[in-house]
């Protein structure tokens, strides 16, 4: 193939972003999961984590359904097409910038994932990067391993029945649950997730703005958002936990730049366990396991087959629980690091 075009920008245009989601839409269709996560997904949609580089990686071929160079237009052409594509996050210099990338299923197996990964290290401030691959594909890490990164976290996503019996939570003495209200919960859960998710890479660092850019998603339903509370000695209540579900798939689930109904395309519908978190002081009390169940029976009375959930491969207890709970290991994103020190190309 002909030298491709690299471009390295901050902001995308919506011509870009309208690209990268067909792209990204493309990758899941071929590999049935999504090579981004939810967090660059929210990114591209409403922009934020200024200063964010994206990569975009454009072919100046074309390339047939069998993936052979041809020479011609057509509708599996790329004359001039965005066929790869990074989004390199530089905000966390303690832990280092990282990575998210795609390659067209069409245009693989031609160095644009080497060039790829080099670009963003390239573009990284001290030559170290964080690299996710979503749903453990072993090209990617072949990819990362050549290229000096090592494994360094791993997350599971667990699934199971809504079908199957769901046990009665049980909720410790003096704790009652209620549904979000936006406006008046927001910086009470913003403090509570902080506090819960104390040392975690990601949850924890939430602020006012992450939460509000999910709630203008189109699958938010403060119904489905639940606050453990207990009383405070003049009266008040105090959050002590949380459950916050979620509906993929059907009309609640949406792309990039508007609606994509999954219906036709291997997706139904399911729940999630999106977040759970229990004030530190009240863990041992079972008041994690009872939030679980209150929003599993949640998704059951939504008429949802299926739950999900995500937590580190490294989390003992967390998966003992969701065990206990007859989830079971489903699939598999890992995390490659590199210090800077190996080669990038």
């Amino acid at each position: 193939m002909a030298d491709p075009r690299v471009e390295v920008v901050g902001q995308l245009s919506e011509d870009e972003v309208r690209a990268v989601a067909e792209l990204v839409e493309a990758a899941t269709e071929a590999d049935g999961v999504r090579p981004l996560s939810e967090h660059v997904m929210l990114h591209l949609r409403y922009g934020g984590d200024a200063p964010v580089r994206n990569v975009l990686i454009y072919s100046h071929n074309s390339f047939g359904q069998d993936g052979g160079s041809d020479g011609s237009e057509g509708d599996a052409g790329f004359a001039d097409r965005l066929v790869a594509y990074g989004h390199l996050d530089v905000t966390d210099e303690v832990a280092g910038a990282s990575a998210e990338v795609v390659v067209h299923p069409l245009a693989r197996h031609r160095g644009l994932g080497r060039l790829l990964v080099a670009t963003t290290i390239a573009e990284s401030p001290d030559g170290r990067l964080r690299l996710w691959s979503h749903g453990e594909h072993p090209g990617a890490a072949a990819l990362a391993r050549s290229m000096g990164f090592s494994q360094s976290r791993v997350l599971w996503q667990m699934r199971r029945s809504l079908y199957a019996a769901l046990p009665e939570p049980q909720l410790p003495d003096g704790v009652t649950v209620r549904t979000f209200a936006p406006g008046r919960d927001d910086e009470a859960w913003v403090r509570l997730n902080a506090l819960a998710f104390r040392g975690h890479p990601e949850q924890g660092g939430w602020l006012a703005d992450d939460l509000h850019r999910r709630m203008r998603e189109p699958w938010f339903d403060p119904a489905g958002f639940f606050l453990a509370t207990r009383p405070e000695d003049d009266g008040a209540e105090r959050l002590v936990g949380f459950h916050w579900t979620k509906v993929h798939g059907g009309q609640e689930h949406h792309g990039v730049t508007g609606p994509h109904t999954h219906d036709g395309h291997g997706h139904d519908l399911i729940g999630e366990v999106y977040v759970v978190g229990v004030d530190p002081a009240e863990r041992g009390t079972g008041l994690g396991r009872a939030l679980t169940l209150i929003g599993l029976r949640y998704l059951r009375h939504r008429g949802l087959p299926d739950a999900m959930l995500y937590v580190d491969a490294d989390n003992a207890p967390a998966i003992a629980l969701y065990r206990r709970l007859d989830f079971t290991r489903w699939e598999t994103d890992v995390m490659f690091s590199r210090d800077g020190a190996a080669p990038g190309r």
